[in-house]
């Protein structure tokens, strides 16, 4: 049964089962301390009791107590003195059979250890080395797995998360992020809003995520407090509230306390053992310009002072009252001074409490530096915090409240306990605080001895005091906590070093949680640690999934399901060297030039090439590899590639004519077409959360007005509202993303006639800028806020039977433009495929029909292909987002199969796409990825096909001859490959060769 932590001594041995205390001895056990601290107050009282009645002093009933209390006011958090004792886990469930990982390489938290044995039993990690059946002898029922070598990790840890409180799928009934009742509403809870039926936590723990910090949501300026071990730990001012730290597997309770890890003392019982230190809290604040109270920054930091100051009023009067009472000076003191809506803050301030603060910008840095100075606490982490590699030296001046300590332990003028920074990899952008966002700020940090290893000093075995760390967060559910661990990966691709990346997501947030001594690590002995992963490649490898996991010793997967993985693997990957690229990003304050530049000479001759990937109609073959002969050449002029093989086959006509070019070597590296982005508002929107930056949502006749001026011309086109050289545009051309097919922007029924662009041009006049003009027609089937499913396929089988000739919908009747219905539930894909019979058998046309988004497209994938009905995939790791969505099927560990290769393995035309516009870089890793999943199934030049021409072919886009088009050059691997490092683009609608 799980229930919350209780902490005694064991006699036992190291090995040994744990005999529980009776609960008699435990209850006369306090009894004996109440009535210890009672007898000390009466026996002082009476030693200084003066029985004339002006000197009279009468001990109040609660003087005992209230002592205690006082006593305890300085006490900082941390475990029992008794806690490297246990034998046993506090979570450990009866009946859990012991479990023996043999033969594993074990990244421990900070370090590596090959050949090793592990054994989990009651809870904990009780041996790490090479077992004997001698050592094992004791241990009935013990589950022995020979995991051959693979790599086990500790427990993913997700410091930032909304898990449970912003719950999937998203209904109304469990939407409990975010109180709009005030700015300042430190005594809100996420504990008491975790719904245990969210159905992300089989998803996260199949991702390795085993535990979580829940925040509640961004709307308050300091929302509420959370709590994590034996010590208070985070006020976390991103989200507005207190934070709590679960484990994410089920218990027999089925209840959220049960699923707690170091939850305060008092959360359940007000009876609290006064000889146990307190428990770290969670709390979460915000700090910065605040949409939803229409607060300025002036606002924001005024509200944070007022508060901080109630609090700061409060402890004074608590200090004054004990400062008293502690020399029985009772007389007039009355009750002891507390408000239970500012506790919370109170104990922030005698640093009690983890500050978490949400922060973007320098200027939101820097003032809340300054807050932290002013009202004397300590800060745990900045969240978010895209601009803090920029002010690394802001970051070191905030309040240490050890400081003065360090300066003699230490010999040094300087105490270093800045704030640990938690990021996104590539996420940024969304709005304007985090335009400045760069991939590379992980490695600034740590150069800057901000995300290095940790450092820990121990005083009176209690506090840690640690320099700052880097961490990843998922922010989930805007990211899907699932891949927290492709944060960390992208993180090492820029170049942040292994163990500091792996570190990001396992040790630092336990760390920085105040709860180092239960999860991110794997160490033998007294500890917890019981959370462990197995992965089926190295964890910094692209697409990395567990084979198993285990929280608290218990596996937690069924019947998991892998996929094969090349040896290479089974490494870390070798990342390319992106040191100018990280000092452009300071040198222009996150806004680096992004423009390519145009090679010099018409020719240009590409050597030491491994394969090369071309267009073949609608498909994609691989034309040259290097496997079984010497890496060849590539010669380009004007933008063409003219010939690609053997060295003397290709230079020979160039060398013989004297040509000029320009050489470049790709080492070992490949050509291949360029990419397509579909799916988001890239090239339509530069910041999400300004309207400024973007087109514009488009008028729908359907839920709206349509002017008089425009009626008959409804149906508008993305061409006209074309924005280039956008920040994430250029990000997505120098990852080889070369064109993007856009609709206009629109959350409702139609959206118009999409375009396809170049995402490398400057403008709409340059060359090759605009590839298509017209591509497809969209709409949007869905639950829309003021029309009925059915009204919406009553509208679309009306426009599509009924059309005005000529008119974009009656082109689609026709058979001339797709018609791409962005939908996602099963029951509206079959309506579609029913209603696509429909008017194919009253025009006697063929239909050109594509689904977008298409969550549950794979329940009818045989009915999809006898339809002639494709599908891009979007996102292309699904997520159960909506009541509609809410059938996915997720793949390994989960599913064997994954909605790409099922809808194939029918004959499905399927293409991938990509739902933000950031992420659009990452499209040749989400081809990758699909591949990887498959086991085999999905070839390099199918992939890259997912991706490209399948998405071209999907929407209408023309086909380009072979080798015409753009393509793209690779070092280090082709463009599938984690390593490799896209370098030019090869673009004969430019004429031109262009350096990235």
């Amino acid at each position: 049964m799980d229930k919350l932590p209780s902490y005694y001594p064991s006699n036992r041995s190291h090995l040994g089962s744990v005999e529980r205390p009776p609960a008699r001895r435990k209850k006369l056990s306090r009894i004996f301390i109440f009535c210890g601290a009672a007898a000390a107050v009466w026996l002082w009282s009476a030693s200084h009791h003066t029985f004339g009645p002006e000197h009279s002093i009468k001990v109040p009933l609660h003087a005992a107590e209230t002592l205690q209390k006082c006593n305890m006011l300085h006490v900082l958090p941390g475990p029992p003195p008794n806690f490297a004792q246990r034998t046993q886990s506090d979570r450990f469930v009866p009946g859990t059979h012991p479990t023996l990982l043999k033969n594993t390489s074990v990244w421990t938290g900070d370090s590596e250890v090959y050949g090793a044995d592990v054994l989990l039993d009651k809870g904990m990690v009780k041996f790490i080395g090479h077992t004997s059946e001698e050592n094992l002898a004791d241990y009935e029922d013990l589950i022995s797995v020979d995991v051959g070598g693979s790599w086990v990790t500790p427990g993913i840890v997700d410091m930032h998360s909304h898990i449970g409180v912003s719950s999937v799928p998203r209904l109304n009934g469990a939407r409990d992020s975010n109180s709009h009742k005030g700015p300042i509403l430190p005594w809100l809870r996420s504990l008491d809003a975790i719904n245990t039926h969210d159905d992300a936590y089989i998803l996260a723990i199949s991702g390795g995520v085993t535990t979580a910090n829940v925040l509640p949501g961004s709307a308050n300026a300091i929302g509420s407090v959370a709590s994590s071990g034996p010590n208070k730990n985070h006020t976390d001012q991103d989200k507005g509230g207190q934070a709590f730290v679960i484990k994410l597997r089920p218990t027999e309770e089925r209840t959220p306390s049960s699923m707690l890890l170091e939850p305060p003392y008092s959360i359940n019982d007000t009876r609290v053992d006064p000889s146990l230190p307190p428990r770290w809290k969670q709390m979460k604040c915000e700090s910065f310009h605040s949409r939803v109270y229409s607060n300025t920054r002036m606002d924001n930091i005024w509200a944070w002072r007022e508060a901080y100051d109630t609090a700061r009023k409060i402890k004074e009067r608590q200090d004054a009252y004990c400062e008293k009472a502690l020399v029985g000076e009772w007389n007039g003191l009355g009750e002891f001074p507390e408000d239970l809506q500012w506790e919370a803050l109170v104990d922030v301030l005698r640093g009690r409490v983890k500050v978490h603060t949400h922060c973007y910008e320098a200027v939101d840095l820097d003032g809340f530096v300054r807050l932290t100075n002013e009202f004397k606490f300590p800060l745990a982490a900045f969240h978010h915090a895209h601009e803090t590699y920029l002010v690394p030296g802001t970051l070191k001046q905030a309040y240490s409240m050890f400081s003065s300590i360090l300066r003699v332990m230490l010999n040094t003028s300087h105490a270093d306990n800045t704030p640990a920074v938690a990021l996104f990899a590539t996420n940024a952008r969304y709005k304007r605080e985090a335009y400045r966002g760069s991939e590379f700020a992980p490695r600034i940090l740590a150069e800057n001895g901000i995300d290095i290893v940790m450092k820990v000093l121990i005083i009176d075995d209690v506090v840690p005091l640690f320099r700052t760390e880097i961490y990843f967060q998922s922010d989930h559910p805007v990211l899907n906590s699932r891949y927290l661990l492709f944060e960390a990966q992208q993180a090492h691709y820029y170049g942040l070093d292994a163990d500091t990346a792996l570190a990001s997501v396992t040790s630092t947030p336990a760390k920085v949680l105040g709860l180092d001594h239960r999860v991110g690590y794997i160490r033998e002995g007294t500890q917890d640690w019981p959370d462990i992963v197995m992965w089926d490649s190295h964890p910094l490898a692209l697409g990395a999934t567990p084979k198993q996991v285990w929280i608290d010793g218990i596996a937690q997967i069924d019947n998991p399901h892998t996929s094969e993985k090349p040896i290479a693997f089974q490494s870390p990957p070798t990342t390319p060297n992106f040191d100018k690229e990280a000092e452009a990003a300071i040198k222009y304050e996150g806004l680096p030039p992004l423009m390519p530049t145009p090679a010099k000479a018409d020719t240009i001759v590409f050597t030491n090439v491994s394969s090369v990937y071309e267009r073949s109609g609608s498909n994609i073959q691989e034309m040259f590899n290097a496997r079984d002969s010497e890496p060849g050449v590539v010669v380009v002029q004007n933008g063409e590639i003219v010939c690609y093989g053997s060295r003397h086959g290709c230079l020979a006509p160039i060398t013989t004519s004297e040509q000029i070019f320009e050489s470049f070597d790709l080492q070992g590296g490949s050509i291949s077409p360029g990419l397509v982005s579909y799916g988001s508002q890239m090239g339509l929107e530069e910041i999400r959360g300004e309207q400024s930056t973007q087109d514009g949502n488009v008028i729908d006749p359907l839920t709206g007005s349509v002017p008089k001026l425009l009626q008959g011309n409804e149906i508008m086109k993305a061409v006209d509202g074309l924005q280039f050289a956008g920040r994430d545009t250029l990000l997505a051309y120098r990852a080889g993303v070369t064109s993007a097919i856009a609709p206009p922007k629109s959350g409702k029924f139609v959206a118009g006639i999409s375009t396809a662009f170049s995402t490398g041009a400057a403008h709409a006049l340059q060359d090759g800028a605009i590839t298509q003009d017209t591509v497809a027609l969209h709409i949007t089937i869905g639950h829309l806020a003021s029309r009925s499913v059915s009204t919406q396929f009553a509208a679309l089988r009306h426009l599509l039977l009924d059309a005005t000739s000529g008119a974009p919908f009656d082109r689609v009747a026709k058979g001339e433009i797709p018609v791409v219905v962005k939908t996602h539930g099963a029951d509206m894909i079959a309506s579609l495929v029913k209603l696509k019979k429909e008017v194919e058998a009253s025009r006697n046309v063929q239909l050109k029909l594509t689904l977008a988004g298409a969550a549950e497209a794979h329940l009818l994938a045989k009915e999809l292909a006898e339809a002639n009905i494709g599908v891009i995939v979007t996102p292309s790791r699904p997520f159960p987002q909506t009541y509609v969505m809410r059938r996915i099927l997720p793949g390994p560990p989960l599913t064997q199969d994954t909605a790409v290769t099922t809808l194939l393995a029918h004959g499905v035309k399927v293409a991938v796409g990509t739902r933000d516009q950031w992420g659009a870089r990452n499209t040749r890793l989400d081809a990758a990825w699909v591949a990887l999943e498959s086991d085999g199934r999905i070839s390099k030049a199918e992939a890259i096909a997912l991706v490209s021409t399948n998405v071209e072919e999907l929407l209408g886009v023309a086909p380009v001859n072979s080798l015409s088009g753009d393509y793209v050059a690779t070092v280090g691997g082709s463009i599938l490959d984690f390593e490799a490092q896209v370098v030019g683009i090869i673009s004969s609608r430019r004429h031109s060769v262009e350096w990235l």
